[in-house]
């Protein structure tokens, strides 16, 4: 016969120390987000502010975004200020945090994500210094022969 189980002081306190890390290894980690940037860039920044705010672990080159949109495959045209690689895509330029992990959820066969140029409004461009305006844009989905379509709408 099996004598039963009991706790001692010793057990509960290392199972109330144990109770917080519980829950980690459940959770999903992020992907690591790279980011090529201009040094001096004020909504390069911000946008890596946000990633790191909706969880995302971030390391930053402060040089090299035009050959990295190069070597992704981004066509000129839809390019921005900041360029960002994750889990194999390329997301180039202010692309929304909603989008991204829509992304990596759905696992489209394409390049990336690409809102090009310096959208007011959208992350990273939506500071007080504009006083609240939201300009219109869309995300594009990039395919790997270049084409793109609208993944997103903002108005």
């Amino acid at each position: 016969m099996q004598a039963p189980l009991t706790l001692n002081r010793r057990h509960w306190l290392a199972a109330a120390l144990m109770l917080p890390l519980a829950g980690r290894a459940a959770q999903p980690q992020s992907p690591l987000v790279e980011v090529w940037k201009d040094p001096s860039c004020g909504c390069c920044k911000d946008w890596v502010a946000i990633m790191e705010q909706a969880g995302f672990s971030v390391k930053v080159f402060e040089t090299g975004n035009n050959a990295m949109r190069a070597q992704l495959g981004i066509p000129v045209e839809l390019g921005s200020c900041h360029t960002a690689r994750i889990a194999g895509y390329a997301i180039e330029g202010h692309v929304p945090v909603r989008e991204i992990r829509r992304l990596l959820r759905e696992k489209p066969k394409a390049v990336g994500l690409a809102v090009p140029g310096m959208v007011v409004g959208s992350p990273g461009m939506d500071g007080p210094v504009y006083k609240g305006r939201k300009d219109p844009y869309a995300v594009l989905l990039i395919q790997s022969n270049g084409k793109t379509s609208v993944y997103q709408k903002y108005a």
